[in-house]
């Protein structure tokens, strides 16, 4: 497959190029970056010399829709649009990392990211990509709206309790604290070295932008609406998220059920890994890689469930989810070039 990359030189530009430099179905054949043109990917980022020295170019789409067969979209929502309509008939794929796509409702879309044009949006025949959760329709689709980070953690740690009606629906609160990369590469004065070390900070707390989108895919689960209470906070690392979810339990449970539970719900699930009860996850154990740990306690006083969630946030939580809908969608094994062994310590 040959592949572009549309905004190479952001964080999950250079992870898909990481990753999809070894995948050996691979061919990279197009990178833009607006600040780097004309430069090696391989000197803006020396790590990946030798595997891949393409010359950055600015952005042409007619060019990336004319020589790739699949479409790796990180740039801005008009773009999404665009390059949306002129594959709408030749047989390309689109995996566009921005929120353009992961919405039912265009108000929504527009209103949670400012959004002020107006568009037949339906037109786009989409799929929300979270591939554990979606792989029938993402095999036929040719537009994936890949996930947000906070949403790929929070909905597969919440799906099979929505699934088996276990939890109230609206009792649910999220805690989630994510590594400074999830802000992205663009310099941002909140995101200095010395504003972010040795400091934990909630930020959005009430507006942040992907709480529609966790509320929309919850609530197809749960087939009724779900609302939730959701805090982000900014922590001093690279990379990773945990969410930390409290539900409400209808009836008394003990964690064994709910272990065998969620063993049961993800059982095919190559990337989903289930603690056992008494253990705990942690953000280093999936670092650098595209899985995501679900354990869980019980508080008995309350009887509420506290469900705990991590990826790594540019893998599973982008750039890796990205590939691994690519690899549906051409109908390859989804660990394909994905089995990445995380980095510790």
């Amino acid at each position: 497959m040959n592949v572009g990359i549309l905004g190479a030189t952001g964080y999950t530009g250079i992870e898909l190029i990481r990753i999809l430099s070894k995948h050996p179905k691979v061919k990279i054949v197009y990178l833009s970056s607006k600040n780097f043109e004309s430069k090696l990917i391989s000197e803006v980022y020396p790590g990946i010399q030798g595997y891949n020295d393409l010359i950055l170019e600015e952005v042409d789409l007619e060019k990336v829709v004319k020589n790739c067969d699949v479409i790796f979209n990180t740039l801005p929502p008009h773009f999404s649009f665009e390059i949306a309509g002129m594959i709408k008939d030749n047989g390309k794929r689109l995996i566009d990392l921005g929120a353009a796509f992961r919405f039912d409702n265009f108000d929504n879309f527009k209103r949670w990211y400012n959004f002020k044009e107006d568009l037949e949006y339906n037109e786009y025949q989409r799929v929300y990509g979270l591939t554990e959760l979606s792989r029938d329709l993402i095999k036929e689709s040719k537009i994936i709206g890949n996930p947000g980070c906070y949403p790929t953690s929070v909905i597969l740690g919440l799906a099979p309790l929505f699934k088996n009606g276990l939890i109230e629906k609206n009792s649910i609160v999220v805690d989630s604290k994510s590594g400074v990369s999830g802000a992205g590469h663009d310099p941002k004065y909140n995101n200095l070295y010395a504003e972010c070390n040795e400091n934990l900070k909630p930020y959005n707390v009430t507006k942040h932008r992907h709480i529609p989108e966790m509320e929309q895919e919850l609530s197809k689960i749960a087939n009724s609406q779900v609302n939730l209470i959701f805090t982000p906070h900014l922590v001093p690392m690279t990379r990773g998220i945990l969410s930390t979810i409290y539900c409400q339990l209808k009836s008394i449970d003990n964690v064994q059920r709910i272990y065998n539970l969620y063993k049961e719900f993800y059982q095919n699930d190559h990337f989903i890994k289930i603690c056992k009860p008494g253990t705990y996850p942690s953000t280093k154990n999936v670092y650098g890689s595209n899985y995501c740990h679900i354990g869980f306690e019980i508080e008995e006083r309350t009887n509420t469930l506290i469900v705990m969630s991590v990826i790594d946030n540019l893998v599973k939580g982008a750039s890796g989810q990205a590939i691994q809908n690519m690899n549906l969608m051409f109908g390859l094994p989804e660990n394909k070039g994905l089995d990445l062994v995380p980095i510790y310590p």
